[in-house]
């Protein structure tokens, strides 16, 4: 089985009373219309901070600073092995402006599973959302 390599931003916002992170929606392909993680495939060569900051300026249009690394997730697809780096993520420039992803939302822990998430993001969340509640 073939292995993907991507690298995944879940972007956070500190700056309302609840901590919110981004969720993006894919636009196009076989997961068309399911909800995601940013980010993106890693390059030959780059590492996958360098993939993940190249990918959220080409898909969202922001400078992104990478705070911490949370995971690998390793996933099995029908078609394909996915595995992902998963990083906390700020933006420190720009405003999001979506060139992929026909939609993006923040969403509040208590949000996390009311959306249709691809299966590699929801075995995040289950990593993540115990820090979220801290």
């Amino acid at each position: 089985m073939k292995t993907l390599r991507v690298a995944a931003a879940v972007i956070h916002d500190f700056s309302e009373a609840k901590t919110r992170i981004l969720a993006t929606k894919r636009g196009c392909g076989e997961f068309k219309g399911k909800w995601e993680f940013p980010g993106g495939k890693i390059e030959t060569g780059e590492t996958s901070r360098q993939a993940l900051i190249r990918e959220i300026q080409e898909e969202l249009d922001v400078t992104l600073v990478i705070d911490s690394f949370i995971d690998t997730i390793e996933y099995d697809y029908p078609t394909f092995h996915l595995s992902m780096d998963c990083f906390w993520c700020s933006i420190s420039d720009g405003k999001i402006t979506l060139k992929e992803a026909s939609d993006a939302r923040w969403i509040s822990v208590d949000e996390l599973y009311d959306i249709n998430w691809l299966p590699a993001d929801i075995e995040l969340i289950k990593k993540i959302r115990n820090g979220l509640l801290m």
